[in-house]
């Protein structure tokens, strides 16, 4: 069986996550890796329905998929995590419980600089917040504690979706979790 890990890709709204997400998950479907992503909206739709985005539930959101990531990666699944998790607590405690477990855990801080994030915005959050219909963004009015020591810091702004992929599965080789 191969060996399992979880890649938390973490950063602001609009920082490329879940794109650089699904573009290395091809890239290690393209290589018999099973992997799954856990989106973090998805999550957010299914799994933490009824959350709000207080401290505390973001803290609960992140526990949970922490723990889905974990078990995932326990049993040979390369399981890549696209989440804001603007807390260094709770990211440190999803840490930990794969350290505990015996599970590898790789943290890339996808670090898109806000105002690249407010030009991509995907989503129009940046506009419904400088517009005065959003108050809580993450990066803008509501605190995002940025990793300080990552396994890997991804400057999207400098890169393509393609070559972001290309430096997460380079650590991945580097670690053993891919061949």
């Amino acid at each position: 069986m191969s060996t399992g890990a979880t890649v938390w890709l973490t950063g602001l709204p609009s920082a490329g996550k879940t794109t650089i997400a699904y573009a290395l998950a091809e890239q290690l479907g393209a290589r018999g890796r099973r992997v799954e992503v856990l989106d973090g909206d998805e999550i957010r739709t299914f799994l933490s329905a009824g959350l709000g985005f207080s401290r505390e539930d973001r803290h609960t959101n992140v526990q949970r998929i922490g723990f889905v990531a974990e078990l995932l990666a326990s049993h040979g699944v390369l399981v890549l995590v696209p989440v804001i998790a603007p807390y260094a607590d709770s990211r440190e405690a999803v840490r930990k419980r794969h350290q505990a477990q015996g599970t590898g855990y790789v943290e890339v801080h996808v670090a898109t600089p806000v105002d690249v994030c407010s030009v991509r915005d995907v989503k129009g959050l940046y506009a419904k917040q400088a517009a005065g219909e959003l108050t809580g963004l993450t990066g803008v009015d509501d605190p995002y504690e940025v990793p300080e020591d990552p396994d890997l810091r991804l400057g999207t702004q400098d890169r393509t979706v393609q070559e972001s992929a290309a430096a997460v599965l380079a650590l991945l080789a580097e670690r053993g979790l891919v061949t």
